[in-house]
């Protein structure tokens, strides 16, 4: 049965990460939030309210092709966070819809280990 992977944890916590790893398996696909933000809305996404009206927007439009895929027999991992109620509930809603099995990995780590992350990370510039 196809399988909604969500993933919970605070920025730099190791999600995408995680999702790289789970999306690695036979039958699975990744939907990465960064990914498609950057690609759809380069520089316009600038403060809290401006990621906030533009993931409201990317998640309207995903989750119907989301929704097709797990009823396809295709697993997705959400590389979206799922650190709000109402974004769980989104995710909830397309498990409804879908009738796929479900699992949320909740990565937990030190405000420390994530800043050190975040840090490097941004120095990088690997990440979108």
């Amino acid at each position: 049965m196809a399988t909604l992977h969500m993933l919970c944890g605070k920025i730099a916590a190791g999600k995408s990460t995680l999702a790289a790893e789970l999306a690695r398996q036979p039958n699975t696909v990744l939907v990465s939030e960064d990914f498609w933000m950057a690609t759809l809305y380069p520089g316009e996404v600038l403060t809290l309210e401006d990621y906030t009206k533009y993931s409201a927007r990317l998640c309207t439009a995903m989750a119907p092709h989301i929704v097709h895929l797990l009823q396809a027999g295709v697993s997705v991992v959400l590389d979206f966070q799922a650190n709000t109620l109402r974004r769980r509930a989104w995710m909830r809603g397309i498990v409804d819809r879908s009738g796929a099995a479900h699992q949320l990995h909740h990565l937990d780590m030190s405000d420390e280990v994530c800043r050190a992350r975040l840090r490097e990370r941004n120095a990088s510039g690997t990440h979108e």
